[in-house]
């Protein structure tokens, strides 16, 4: 689409040629519908609009230097909505229809790819709901699967910047056996008012800790958490906190840089024996903490400024995701265009 200002993309919705669309019903999936009207029409008693019977996924395609279409890990994306459909007493969405949808998708709009250097990438939305009518508390018999996808920009314009945190004392992002591990809807609508009260008062992003006292990190608002100390990467092992994929591609990529990883109970009190923090996800990889506000008080790791091995990992990852790093461990799905 030569209309596309390619370097003006920004983190938001933008209509594309179609989204793709199944549907389960009388137990079994349907093949893949096409819809170019980004509305969808379902039953007012359904499932995801009374009970939250609602979950969704988030991960990136990218045009590479050598103009093949990488898609970052969407088999871990198929395996994480599983879980949520499994937990949340959903169908789940079978790998081989995910991978279809990521696959047809992207071919339908493949013209909304942003080219090869500009740092922008496609951004694929699956959402799993229940679209079948219920009035009492119950599974839907019926459920639908969508595949988005919408170009975004970089997210860091002239490289990577470190963001200040505040803490929020007075909400929790999940109870200790409830349904923090899994991508749920509901989770984030729970989000968005700590969200907001961060962001007026200057916070780009807040932190959440352990729900039972208080102690310990559990994540970000819409990350995991990580640190570096000395040469060892640390990250929570919160049953609370949702599997980042990007986190566990980061630690396979420290450990390849000859880092030792650690995932664990991490205590507030350690933020300042980090040499540096950060938060992690699919829309930026890697954001570097400057420092963490609690109860009027600032927290800082040791080191000032974005630690080296931020950095480095940050890099090792765009470059795979490019095709400009050598990906040993078979991460990116190749969609012909």
């Amino acid at each position: 689409m030569s209309t596309i200002d390619w370097n003006d993309l920004k983190f938001s919705y933008f209509q594309t040629k179609c989204y793709v669309q199944y549907t389960f019903k009388d137990g079994q999936w349907s093949a893949c519908e096409y819809v170019e009207e980004p509305y969808i029409k379902m039953h007012v008693a359904a499932t995801c609009l009374h009970y939250g019977q609602s979950a969704f996924e988030g991960l990136k395609a990218y045009r590479g230097e050598d103009g093949e279409v990488r898609v970052f890990r969407p088999e871990e994306n198929a395996k994480r909505l599983q879980k949520s459909a499994k937990r949340l007493c959903m169908e789940p969405v079978p790998t081989e229809i995910f991978l279809d949808a990521v696959d047809k998708v992207l071919q339908s709009n493949i013209d909304f790819l942003p080219p090869y250097g500009y740092g922008a990438s496609m951004y694929m939305r699956p959402l799993l709901i229940g679209s079948g009518p219920r009035i009492g508390v119950q599974p839907a018999e019926e459920y639908t699967f969508i595949m988005l996808v919408v170009p975004v920009g970089s997210y860091y314009k002239g490289g990577l910047q470190s963001v200040p945190a505040l803490v929020m004392e007075d909400y929790d992002r999940a109870a200790p056996m409830g349904i923090g591990h899994v991508k749920a809807a509901g989770n984030y609508a729970a989000a968005m008012l700590p969200g907001i009260m961060a962001s007026e008062q200057g916070y780009p992003i807040n932190l959440y800790l352990d729900a039972k006292e208080h102690k310990y990190i559990d994540e970000f608002g819409t990350s995991n958490f990580i640190g570096i100390k000395g040469n060892t990467y640390v990250t929570p092992s919160s049953s609370s906190v949702l599997p980042s994929i990007t986190n566990m591609s980061l630690m396979t990529l420290a450990e390849e840089m000859g880092m030792a990883v650690e995932k664990r109970d991490v205590n507030f009190d350690e933020i300042t024996d980090f040499d540096g923090i950060a938060a992690c996800g699919t829309a930026v990889v890697v954001t570097p903490i400057s420092h963490i506000d609690k109860l009027g008080k600032s927290y800082k790791p040791a080191q000032e400024g974005i630690h080296p091995r931020f950095q480095e990992l940050y890099e090792r990852m765009q470059k795979i995701q490019l095709g400009q790093y050598q990906d040993q461990y078979n991460w990116c799905r190749i969609v012909s265009s």
